[in-house]
């Protein structure tokens, strides 16, 4: 039986299929939303904007909090409480950095038809780094 779950959310719809996964499928578990920001990207503009912050902490709170507006919402409707935490840098590497203090990962992954190729690049590196270097099991949500 898995007592603690760690969602890690971005704003796709397939993070929320993760979160009401993880709320449906184990109701007795304590529930944990984790997002990234401040996440490098080609043009660093994210990342970037972060730096320039005098309150890096408080930053990245705001950042997150549409993310976790919407995983409250979905807890809501389903009755549930959630915990809420944000990470600041790769997704992939603050996810497998965390994991341990969890039975599990539940995450979302694209499920449209792309080719294997734009999928991996997109979205799926995330899913599949974290599936592969995970100190506990991972679900893949689609």
């Amino acid at each position: 039986m898995l007592s603690k779950i760690l969602v890690p959310m971005d704003d796709s719809d397939h993070a929320g299929y993760a979160l009401e996964y993880a709320l449906d499928n184990h109701p007795d578990a304590a529930v944990t939303v984790f997002h990234v920001v401040g996440v490098p990207s080609m043009m660093m503009g994210d990342a970037v904007g972060l730096s320039l912050e005098d309150d890096l902490d408080a930053a990245a709170a705001e950042r997150a909090e549409p993310v976790f507006d919407r995983a409250r919402e979905i807890a809501a409707d389903r009755d549930r409480e959630i915990e809420t935490i944000v990470g600041i840098g790769h997704p992939a590497r603050n996810i497998i950095d965390r994991a341990e203090e969890y039975d599990t990962v539940v995450l979302g992954s694209h499920g449209e038809d792309w080719t294997r190729a734009t999928r991996r690049f997109l979205v799926g590196n995330v899913a599949e780094t974290v599936s592969k270097r995970s100190p506990v099991p991972v679900i893949i949500v689609r």
